[in-house]
């Protein structure tokens, strides 16, 4: 992020939108969007937030893996087979053959 480009005043954005567009397309950088000085909004192109989001689903893949790994560890986990047996049952539904 450089803070000369990827800071901008919201009035800046609504005179110039189409300029910070381009910006944001080319560098892939999201910019944030200052009011009286404060920063209130970041804007980002929808390729870069398409990425992020991509990015935060394998991040919460890996967590739940580890989860999963560490409650073997600790034998905290049941077998499948005895965890759908027991889901089945309690649901009604018929186990298949």
């Amino acid at each position: 992020m450089r803070l000369t480009r990827d800071i901008q005043s919201l009035s800046t954005f609504k005179r110039d939108t189409a300029k910070i567009v381009r910006q944001m397309k080319k560098t892939k950088a999201p910019v944030v969007l200052t009011v009286n000085g404060k920063a209130e909004l970041v804007v980002q192109d929808a390729e870069s937030y398409q990425e992020l989001l991509d990015a935060k689903e394998r991040m919460d893949a890996i967590e739940g893996i580890k989860r999963g790994l560490q409650s073997m560890k600790s034998k905290a986990g049941k077998p499948a087979e005895e965890f759908f047996r027991k889901f089945f049952a309690e649901k009604g539904i018929a186990e298949e053959e």
